[in-house]
């Protein structure tokens, strides 16, 4: 264990952040810290870092241990190159080169005792460097920079030209170069697009220290973690696996919480009924016996009930009008800006129910072709051409379809006359508008507050062909999950510009990838995406796909199907068929066990009752026998919820 956190406590006045969160970390773990925004998470790293004192509780490092944190708002300044400020982060290496350079002067003029001394402090000094692979420290920092975005022929660029955004990698870069023991990251992919953010995801996955990430990139926390510590209502849950396997094992709590306190609930009421009735017959004895009950039933300890899943955002999204098959046809377009040539030569066809992902590297106008596709932006050649019946609604990532001046009510009510204000209200709040948030001005908004003011207006739309730029910006996971789900049984059309890998994986039918090249066409979700990347054999580029045009040629779709053979189906349908024979094996088995949970639950309950009943609690025979059958039914009950998380989880 090289970091504990212990009973870490913290309060803004009289707001509770954090509330004696516990967590240790161990050399060359990966872990993710998750909560919703506002949990507290970059303020839990800044404790760890120093910067801010807990209230209560204590952080221990291992004393030979180094840490390096990135916040979200690094930067770096100064009048260096940009290679000269990476550089930076290996001046310790860089004095040792310099103290050899000078003793191998001192060796060819010393001789005797000097010699001997001088020869052995330059073999310690080789050694310290070799150590510190210092022969390769230009190819390393070469390295760092090209992984992070930067071409070579920027490395001679000044740090103070640079925009915020490219300061923030710069620093990244140092932090990764300087290799501490723990590195300490706060949303690292904010400045990256999708190539660096797979470098980022290889150099930490090999990084010989420990990590923790505060990211709302859960495919970036898939690929890298193996714990997640969720700060949840001021609380610290820790759960082993990476994010998914933490969604996962989360949601199976909250039904197994769920259930218990359910429960609870019918216990309490069956036995405030059973106290009324006694009361009501109005006899000394059985006015006894409920007093008796009720001091049992305020000795139990009430559970909360577990907070509702995805409450915090509810999305509806679903077109009133049927747009024709046909939605989008895009023919030979180009853009430039001056002398920047953004691409050219693009077409693409779009039918109706697709979800398509738009994807590529910063700087190569994705963005743009969502522009001139809602008509914002002129193309400099090309046709656009709308399917029968198609309504656009957009969602653009700098929100400029909002009126700055106007207050949040009056941005939904200008757009929508016809509605009044109890239904104005109630979208609003569903998007977490409530009381007079609704009458800020739009102008005073975070980014995230705006980005929920622009789909709520999307959810009060008649479109059925949804045009979305970075949708998933500034929303907290919980949000994220919402729309994703909204989008996967949206009827309608999608066409999304994104860089949040899970949200593509989880939605896309079909991805388009803008490249120098133009655009290429690939047929399900990213992980397939990445499949046939690795394989370019079967990938867009090839294969009988029409480059240009990103969709499936109709003879390629023939050539493909009859490719399968006989041999492969029979394997097919046998792998099938055996899947399904487990698959109904092990709904049996769950079934089985969630039977036998109810029989022992109400077996429980009748045991509680008769622990109750005077005639059983003065016997102490039957007394024990009582609580050795209720000792070994909650222990076969413990048993049962085991295999059944297990199976669940299978």
């Amino acid at each position: 264990m090289i970091l504990s956190c212990q009973n870490i406590s913290k309060s803004f006045g009289t707001d509770l952040i954090l509330d004696h969160i516990s967590f240790h970390i161990e050399d060359h773990e990966k872990a993710a810290i998750v909560g919703i925004n506002g949990a507290g998470k970059s303020t839990l790293l800044k404790i760890i870092t120093g910067e801010l004192a807990p209230d209560e509780g204590q952080v221990a490092i291992s004393r030979t241990k180094t840490l390096g944190y990135l916040s979200q708002l690094a930067t770096v300044s100064s009048g260096n190159t940009i290679y000269d400020e990476v550089m930076e982060a290996k001046k310790d290496v860089i004095e040792i080169y310099h103290r050899m350079k000078a003793l191998e002067q001192e060796i060819q003029h010393a001789s005797g005792d000097a010699l001997e001394s001088a020869l052995n402090a330059y073999a310690r000094l080789t050694h310290a460097y070799e150590d510190a692979n210092g022969y390769a420290i230009n190819s390393e920092v070469t390295g760092v920079l090209t992984g992070l975005g930067f071409d070579e022929t920027e490395f001679s660029r000044k740090v103070d030209e640079l925009s915020g955004g490219q300061r923030t990698r710069i620093a990244l870069g140092k932090l990764l170069l300087s290799k501490p023991d723990i590195i300490l990251l706060d949303e690292p992919t904010n400045h990256l697009d999708m190539s660096s953010i797979s470098w980022l995801e290889s150099f930490l996955k090999g990084y010989k220290g420990a990590v923790i990430i505060v990211a709302h990139d859960r495919y970036f926390l898939d690929k890298i973690v193996t714990k997640v510590i969720e700060i949840d209502r001021h609380k610290g849950h820790v759960f082993s696996g990476n994010y998914t396997d933490y969604a996962q094992k989360k949601a199976q709590l909250r039904q197994i919480e769920l259930k218990a306190w359910q429960n609870q609930q019918l216990e309490i009421r069956h036995q405030e009924e059973v106290i009324a009735k006694l009361k009501s017959f109005n006899r000394e004895k059985s006015i006894k016996r409920a007093e008796s009950r009720e001091k049992m039933l305020a000795k139990i300890e009430r559970l909360d009930r577990p907070a509702e899943e995805n409450a915090s955002m509810q999305l509806l999204l679903e077109p009133s009008v049927v747009s024709g098959n046909d939605v989008l046809m895009v023919e030979d377009l180009a853009k430039s800006f001056g002398s920047l040539q953004l691409f050219s030569h693009i077409s693409m066809d779009i039918k109706r129910g697709e979800k398509v992902a738009l994807i590529g590297n910063n700087g190569t106008g994705k963005t743009t072709i969502l522009k001139i596709i809602n008509g914002l932006v002129p193309a400099d050649s090309g046709t656009i051409r709308l399917g029968a019946k198609v309504h656009i609604g957009y969602y653009d990532q700098e929100h400029q379809l909002l009126s700055q001046e106007k207050t949040i009510f009056e941005e939904i009510s200008d757009a929508y006359p016809s509605l009044d204000n109890t239904r104005i209200r109630s979208v609003l709040a569903a998007f977490l508008f409530t009381g007079d948030d609704v009458f800020k001005c739009i102008s005073e908004l975070s980014g995230g507050e705006r980005g929920r003011v622009s789909l709520a207006k999307l959810m009060l739309s008649d479109a059925n062909f949804l045009i979305l730029d970075e949708p998933t910006n500034h929303l907290d996971m919980v949000s994220k999950e919402i729309l994703e789900d909204a989008v996967r049984n949206y009827t309608g059309t999608v066409l999304y510009v994104s860089h949040d890998r899970y949200f593509i994986n989880t939605t896309a039918t079909r991805i388009l990838d803008l490249t120098e090249g133009g655009l290429k066409n690939y047929p399900g979700n990213y992980d397939q995406y990445l499949e046939k990347q690795a394989n370019p054999v079967t990938s867009g580029t090839g294969g009988g796909f029409d480059k240009q045009r990103g969709s499936q040629t109709p003879d390629a779709l023939k050539a493909s199907s009859g490719q399968t053979s006989e041999s492969s189906a029979k394997a097919d349908y046998q792998r099938q068929k055996e899947e399904a024979a487990r698959l109904r094996k092990r709904q049996n088995d769950i079934a089985k066990i969630e039977k036998r949970i109810d029989d022992i639950e109400q077996r429980i309950a009748e045991l509680d009752a008769l622990l109750s009943d005077e005639q059983v609690y003065t016997n102490v025979s039957r007394l024990m026998e009582i609580n050795d059958e209720k000792s070994a039914l909650d222990e076969e009950l413990l048993e049962l919820m085991e295999k059944w998380e297990a199976l669940e989880s299978e």
